[in-house]
This record gives C-alpha cells, structure tokens and sequence, in this order.
C-alpha cells in the first residue's frame, strides 16, 4: 500500500482493501457474520505507521454495509470524516489574531516557535486577549494565513531510498473463475503478428488492448494502438466500462502502463480493487493468454488478403468480430455464448460513470510546492498559475494526465475535492503590465467582501442543445486532433475524398 498519499485516503483504501473482497465474492446467505468474525481476528498493517493492528466485528460490519450502500464512490465512503470546524482554529480569538498578524509584520524572520514564547509574554501582560493554546495550533494558523517565515531554511527534504522486498510464495497451479459477472476483469496488451501501415508511410507492429469477463468470457473491450501507454489503457477501459458497467476487481500484470499513478487513482477512486499478477506468473492471466489465441487464430487470418491494412481498418474488422463473432460464438469452457452468460449471470458490477467522472478518476494525484516569487507549480517541465487566494499553501495537490496538461485541477488536500482549475503560465499575457489585485486568504487577513466572481460554464441553451444532439446517438461531425500522427491521417482522408 502507498504511503505518500493523504491519511483519508490510506485509510479508506486499507479499510476498502479488507472488505471489498466481500462485495466481489458475497459470501452465502448467513456466511457473512463469520466472515466479518474472521477478518476481525486478522491482523493488518497500520496505513500511516505500519504497526499491526486489529479491528473489532461491530467496526467492520460497519464499514462493509457503507461500501456496498454506496454505488459511486464505495471507497471515498469510507475516509475518515473532516472535522466540521477544520481549518477555524475555535481556540484563537480575534484580538489573539490581530496580535499575532501585528507581530508578524515586525518580525518576518523568527521562528515559529520564538513567536509563541513572545506571545505568551504578550498574553501575560493583557489577559484581555484571551488564553494562548500551544505553539502547534499558533504555527498552523500561522501557515494558514500565509505568515511564513522570510528567512530561507537550510534544511533539504531529501528522499529516503525505496526498498521492494516482494515476497514470492509458491502455490499450487489451480484454474479459477469468479461467480459473478462483472466481479473480476482480466486486462493486457498484445502485440499483433502483422504489421500495419501508417499514414507516414511506415510498417509498425501495433499492440491489442483486451479487456475481459472472468465470469463470461466476455469481451468487454478490444481496441489496437500503436504503442503500449497508460494513455491507451485508460482511453481503452474507459470505453469498457461504459460498455458494461463498473467492475469490483481487476487482474493485470505488473506492466509499467498497468502500475502507472493514473491507473491505480482511477482505480482507487472507483473502489476497482487491483489484483496484479505475481512477476514471471503469466498462468495466473491465463484467460487472457487463451483469447489472444482466437485472435491470432480466427480474425488474423481473416485479414491476410489484406496487404495495406491500417489501424482504423484493424480496428474496425476488430470491433465487428468481437461483437459479431466472437461474444456470440459458443464457448466450450463455459457451454453457451459468452454474451448468454454475461447477461444471465448474477451482475455485481455498478453503472458506469459519466464520460467526465471517468477522465476526472484516471489522473494521477501529486504534490508540489508552490513557488511564492510568482505563484507558481510545475508540472510535466512546464509552470501553472496557481490563483492568488491559495498563495498561503506551500504544498499543493494537484491531479492531471500525463497526456493532457489542458485540464489540471487543484484539489483539497484533506477531502480530495476539485477546488479550481489550473492553467498555463501565459508570459506573453503577463508582459502588458495589467495585475489583479490578491483575492482575501481568509476573512481574518482581508476583512473585506470578496469580490463577485463572473459567470462561469456553458450557457443553458447551448446545454440543451448539447444534450439533444447527444440523445440522438450520432457521432460529432468533426475529427478530433490527440496528435500530430492523427492530424497527419486526418489531412490525408480530406486529401482522398476531393
């Protein structure tokens, strides 16, 4: 388990990772209170510390009955909930912080510490100003207004050395399948026996990405790319879930575009428990391994007469026999059509979630310290404005794709909500002169009525417009540019039909 992301999270996802299996693989009809009893006496591992502990039967069933009454986010309901009055500081009155401000605008270079011991001579001497809490809460709310100390720290934070100690046990080989559609996935790239041609003019092996069923066989998903990228895997299972729905679990290997931060975020965010297979273990997909037989066995050789096949036409006469043949063929593993099975089967899989929750999830989450010369992050090599009312927070989190730096989100460190967008630095922009005035941190810093933001989003009829056409099922009238080879190919099918 991770340990460099927020302790809410930690702590859902270890509270998720002992219940979960649960709502993949429900127990029979009165199993579940002696499943509950024996997680109960498992020991586990602390998601901060890492000491062993345990966790009482009241406290587990608890948590199970909020992960499977919760149909969007069974993980996020299980983060520890954020204090009403967080980020207040109830035990500070205002005159305490008016003296606090007061003597940090004369004494911008000490210590945290030396401005507490100050303050308790100042408390001393006028008791009006209320009682004094301890040097933590003054330095926190000291960092919360943007009173930093002026002086540069010496002090490097440097990382410690990662040590991957995995632990190979061995097991007897045994086939499995899960009893339920929809509660395990298999994942995994292939690489294809031809090559296709390119719109530059090159032969290039392209890779398949098949998502499927355990319980069914199904083929959730099949789609050829040109390389094997974490971009192609979530653009792939993305369409796989909204195929079929959102899956409990999901079995890859340990391939860098599987183990990517965009990967596991999406997959920790829709409570998709991620089982990768142990290294030099390919049995363990061996469902996946079978498919990629009927591939190279049945629709490759379908193609040989053609000698210039491209990736849209690959993917084309991929898409019509996945459907058409293979997801309706019978299959002698399971004794009826994997589509059969699929839709008669026991589904404990969830909806799918909406096209824009899905590019939200799989993006990874990371931390970065602003830069307070110009209130700035960097990202990818390239700097982000960060709006001047978060200018106090020296560590920010930030969500973006690797991919695609058009939508970069700042979000709340403690919640893992999306506070505002984030955009390029625009030097060009910033070179006229013109500079907005500093939006309040707080109520206590500005004292003043924060001004009216203007109107922001999509008008309403441009809205229903947009939901009509949609409702229509046709696809947009455009061709949507991801890269320069898309352009390319573009240009090229505008250049065949003139």
């Amino acid at each position: 388990m991770a340990k460099d992301g927020r302790p809410q999270d930690l702590w859902a996802r270890l509270r998720f990772s002992i219940v979960g299996h649960l709502l993949a693989n429900p127990p029979k009809r009165g199993m579940l209170r002696k499943e509950l009893k024996r997680l109960s006496r498992t020991l586990w591992r602390h998601p901060v510390t890492g000491a062993p502990i345990t966790f009482g039967y009241s406290t587990l069933e608890r948590w199970y009955y909020a992960s499977r009454n919760e149909v969007r986010d069974p993980v996020g309901c299980l983060r520890r909930r954020v204090r009403k009055d967080a980020g207040y500081h109830p035990s500070l009155g205002n005159e305490l912080r008016k003296a606090i401000h007061a003597q940090y605008q004369d004494h911008k270079t000490w210590s945290y510490c030396l401005h507490h011991d100050n303050l308790v001579v100042v408390v001393e001497d006028a008791p009006e100003l209320g009682p004094l809490p301890s040097c933590s809460t003054v330095t926190r709310y000291m960092k919360s207004q943007g009173l930093f100390k002026q002086k540069r720290k010496s002090a490097r934070n440097t990382a410690g050395a990662e040590r991957a100690a995995r632990r190979v046990e061995q097991f007897e080989v045994r086939s499995f399948e899960s009893p339920y559609v929809n509660a395990l996935w298999h994942l995994d790239f292939h690489h294809c026996s031809r090559k296709v041609l390119t719109p530059e003019g090159e032969w290039v092996t392209p890779v398949l990405l098949g998502v499927l069923d355990d319980y069914s066989r199904l083929a959730c998903h099949l789609q050829w790319y040109l390389e094997e990228t974490t971009q192609a895997l979530v653009h792939g299972l993305c369409q796989a879930i909204q195929k079929r729905g959102l899956q409990r679990a999901q079995m890859t290997d340990n391939g860098g575009a599987m183990i990517a931060a965009e990967a596991q975020q999406g997959f920790s965010d829709f409570g998709i428990i991620h089982e990768p297979t142990l290294p030099y273990s390919p049995y363990q997909n061996a469902k996946q391994e079978v498919f990629w037989g009927s591939i190279e066995g049945r629709l490759m050789p379908m193609l040989e007469g053609c000698r210039d096949l491209t990736l849209d036409s690959l993917n084309e006469a991929t898409q019509v026999w996945g459907e058409g043949d293979y997801n309706r063929r019978f299959h002698s593993e399971i004794g009826m059509a994997p589509i059969r099975r699929f839709l008669e089967g026991t589904n404990v899989g969830r909806p799918s979630p909406s096209s824009q929750e899905l590019r939200q999830a799989f993006r990874a989450e990371v931390s970065r310290t602003q830069r307070r010369s110009d209130g700035t992050i960097s990202l990818e090599r390239q700097r982000f404005e960060v709006p001047s009312r978060y200018r106090h927070l020296k560590r920010l989190r930030v969500r973006y794709a690797r991919w695609d730096l058009s939508a970069v989100d700042l979000v709340d460190a403690r919640s893992g909500t999306i506070l505002c967008a984030l955009y390029p630095l625009d030097k060009a922009k910033n070179a006229d002169g013109r500079r907005r005035r500093l939006e309040p941190i707080s109520n206590d810093a500005a004292g003043q009525d924060t001004a009216t933001s203007p109107a922001s989003g999509m008008a309403p009829l441009l809205k229903k417009l947009m939901a009509e056409y949609s409702a229509t099922g046709l696809p947009p009238a455009y061709l949507p540019f991801s890269n320069h080879k898309d352009a390319q190919d573009a240009t090229s099918n505008s250049h065949d039909e003139d």
